[in-house]
């Protein structure tokens, strides 16, 4: 290909013999999945996957149409839509090697606010069996503490009164299966693809509380005729940089207005709940299992959680990537301790993997140089992430008598970057749903040590509980006084003798 040429259907037969793209006719995929979230991760993840069976010559009826239903995802439909729906997957191995692939799996994309009769249509065609969801860990609306529905979300509240087009996707979901149901065509599946502790039963929840204040008969119906499958995900996958795209042009000629970025390692465990058909996921890799739950809480308090540990620690010490700090072998030493002896002891039996060698895999895959996953990324939205991922660790070693200092001092370190400024005196940009909450709590901690976890909807009653409570404040003052570091370094240093 030619330097600068944009990428378009029309250009596919001119890709360059290291570029892999779609062998297969994409005149003749159907679509057969709506799917909300059309981000990064979903472009390395699911859409990888069915457009991997796709170049089999499977699953074409199983086309993907993206809806965006949030302001900035018209930005998403101006980039798919200027290029057929086409988008380039650039895998970066920690050689330095790039392998750009084309994926052309989505074969629409939708902007909510343009047309809701549109994607309503969509959703409510039989040939959609799935509905899939990437909307973030915040945009199931649970209290963190309870798990019950929260509806207060003012999208929320206007799909709850009048008659409104929906503008939530839990509104075009629950308008779309009313007009399944009657119509008397079968309800789709809901699969969510978030990192949540039984993704699917949380979804199933939400999804149908939402329903009950809004037509309870409704709710009846999907509770008995809606499956909501759980799974596991999992590929890190940065935030796209202006210099990935440069990169891309530069060394194959492809111009692609929002390429995805990815390390190497994928995984997705799914249950298979799939009433109205499935594409063949385990032909690609897909690890299609009766229970889910050992897997995702694998991820969720090694992989996830190890991410918060190593986050606001390792900015505060003035580091800016993950792998930055995966390659100082004092944060190396606190994940792997973090990992054996705090998190590991409160997961089930995995079956089919070995910790140690999964705990070791995630040091490497953090360590890659040239994903450049920021530590601002990691570090926002942590009331979504933290209660979720960390805290149900500590609590489970406070039921049990088990160490707590690694996953503590998380928490207290999570607080001393909500605080807004590093140690050097520049402002931190705190990325959080609860921003102001959180800040407010973490500006009054100088005067009240335990003001920040009194959040009963992050922590619970945890602040009641003295040794928690006290390791919490000590942590916290030796961040004050000490430093990020240094901290890290003592505690260390203590346990490790």
């Amino acid at each position: 290909m030619s330097a600068g040429v944009p990428l378009s259907s029309a250009s596919l037969g001119d890709l360059p013999d290291d570029v892999a793209g779609p062998t297969y006719d994409r005149s003749r995929v159907t679509a057969g999945i709506v799917h909300f979230g059309v981000g990064g991760f979903h472009r390395a993840h699911q859409a990888m996957y069915v457009d991997a069976l796709m170049n089999r010559g499977e699953a074409l009826d199983w086309g993907i149409v993206g809806v965006g239903v949030m302001p900035q995802d018209a930005r998403m439909r101006d980039a798919l839509g200027a290029q057929d729906h086409l988008y380039t997957l650039v895998v970066k191995h920690p050689d330095g090697s790039l392998e750009p692939r084309v994926i052309g799996s989505i074969v629409d994309y939708l902007f909510a606010p343009d047309d809701p009769e549109v994607v309503l249509q969509r959703m409510t065609d039989p040939a959609t069996r799935i509905v899939s969801l990437t909307v973030t860990e915040g945009g199931y609306h649970v209290n963190q503490v309870t798990g019950d529905f929260d509806p207060n979300d003012p999208a929320l509240r206007a799909d709850l009164t009048g008659d409104r087009p929906p503008v939530s996707a839990f509104g075009y979901i629950v308008e779309a299966l009313r007009r399944r149901r009657d119509a008397g065509v079968a309800p789709f599946t809901v699969m969510s693809c978030d990192n949540l502790p039984g993704n699917g039963h949380v979804a199933r929840k939400t999804i149908t509380a939402f329903a009950r204040l809004k037509d309870p008969g409704l709710a009846d119906w999907m509770d008995t005729h809606v499956a909501f499958p759980n799974c596991m995900v999992d590929r890190i996958t940065p935030v796209t940089t202006p210099a990935d795209i440069d990169a891309l042009e530069a060394r194959f000629g492809i111009v692609d207005r929002w390429p995805v970025v990815c390390e190497p390692f994928t995984q997705w465990v799914l249950e298979d709940d799939f009433p109205q058909g499935r594409p063949p996921f385990e032909d690609v890799g897909v690890q299609v299992v009766d229970d889910v739950v050992p897997y995702e809480l694998l991820k969720l308090r090694l992989l996830n959680a190890s991410h918060q540990a190593l986050c606001y620690l390792g900015y505060l010490s003035g580091y800016r990537y993950a792998h930055e700090v995966c390659s100082d072998p004092l944060f190396v030493s606190f994940l792997l301790g973090y990992m054996e002896q705090e998190g590991s002891p409160t997961l089930p039996d995995v079956p089919g993997v070995d910790l140690d060698a999964y705990r070791h895999q995630l040091i490497e895959r953090f360590a890659n140089p040239e994903v450049r996953d920021t530590l601002a990324r990691l570090c926002a939205e942590s009331s979504d992430r933290i209660p979720k991922w960390l805290m149900p660790v500590v609590l489970a070693n406070l039921e049990r008598g088990g160490p707590i200092e690694r996953s503590t001092l998380v928490v207290a370190a999570w607080a001393r970057y909500a605080e807004g400024v590093d140690e050097e005196g520049a402002p931190i940009e705190v990325v959080d749903r609860l921003k102001d909450q959180v800040m407010a709590a973490a500006a009054r901690q100088k005067d009240d040590p335990l003001a920040f976890i009194r959040n009963t909807d992050l922590f619970g009653a945890a602040v009641d509980d003295e040794r928690f409570a006290s390791t919490y404040a000590a942590f916290l003052e030796d961040l004050h006084t000490k430093g990020a570091r240094q901290t890290l370094k003592e505690l260390e240093d203590r346990l490790g003798d």
